[in-house]
């Protein structure tokens, strides 16, 4: 199953195409700024039953170099059937299209962003015949931008940066950035950032406190992720005010609780929790 993580390493890449020029010099090349940029089909099938996808495949036209592809590939761990996959990848784009194709890993963790970023070649080692070498945007490079200032200035980068070092413990200081950046951006704007972050974050510690963040620094925002945010928060104050009353909670009573999102319905059940004598009567006659 794909996970959220995995569809925001990728995905952000077609929100904003321009993204790879811009993190290129932290993988150490120098990719020009593309004057045009088109999404590709990521099927990559031939006429055989095994199906192949690309995560993400862009059309870069530079003013500099000429076309090239990029295909961008979201790894979350270590899977030794990936490099061969890649470099079909890879041969299968260049014959396709006749372009230069570029290879993308981006990673989560240290680990995988070494192994992923390794040379692997198709034939024994006096015979090399095709050598894979995939670029890795990790936590090993990607930058730290822990300055509200820098994140406003590349707010993909920063929610980027957040993504894939949502493991680190530096990552709440990244997301405190990117919250605080996000503040004056209009909401069209502000908007795939939030939902990007969030997503990246996946399960992992981080997650609430970006939710939290969202929910104060960022409270005029209506997008879902945001309103979903608002509600779980809402949810877990319904549930500290019982408990705080010495109320007994039951499990199914803690779990209609959280699994309600209707503001509404969480703003009813709020006030009731004020007073009620028994945690069940929150729910009244519904």
């Amino acid at each position: 199953m794909v996970s959220p993580p995995h569809e925001a390493m990728h995905r952000i890449f077609q929100h904003d195409p321009g993204l790879f020029s811009r993190l290129s010099r932290f993988l150490g090349v120098d990719v020009p700024t593309p004057v045009k940029a088109t999404a590709l089909p990521t099927d990559l099938t031939e006429a055989s039953p095994v199906e192949r996808r690309v995560d993400t495949l862009l059309r870069f036209e530079t003013a500099e170099q000429g076309p090239f592809l990029l295909a961008v590939e979201a790894q979350g761990k270590k899977d030794p059937d990936k490099p061969a996959s890649w470099a079909y990848y890879a041969a299968y784009l260049w014959t396709k299209y006749r372009l230069p194709t570029a290879l993308l890993i981006v990673c989560q963790d240290h680990a995988t962003a070494r192994w992923a970023g390794q040379a692997v070649s198709s034939g024994p080692p006096q015979l090399p015949t095709l050598t894979l070498r995939p670029l890795v945007a990790g936590p090993h490079n990607m930058p730290l931008i822990t300055d509200p200032e820098e994140a406003r200035a590349d707010l993909v980068l920063a929610s980027l940066a957040a993504i894939t070092h949502a493991a680190d413990p530096v990552v709440d200081v990244i997301l405190k950035a990117l919250s605080t950046a996000l503040r004056d951006v209009p909401e069209d704007i502000a908007d795939p950032i939030v939902e990007f972050t969030a997503q990246g974050l996946g399960n992992r510690p981080a997650k609430h406190l970006w939710r939290n963040l969202v929910a104060v620094d960022l409270s005029f925002y209506t997008s879902y992720i945001s309103e979903e945010i608002r509600a779980q928060s809402r949810a877990e104050d319904i549930l500290v005010i019982l408990e705080q009353r010495g109320l007994d909670v039951s499990e199914d009573v803690r779990g209609r609780v959280m699994d309600c999102t209707d503001p509404e319905v969480l703003r009813h059940w709020l006030t009731r929790a004020v007073t009620a004598a028994a945690a069940e009567e929150i729910f009244g006659d519904e």
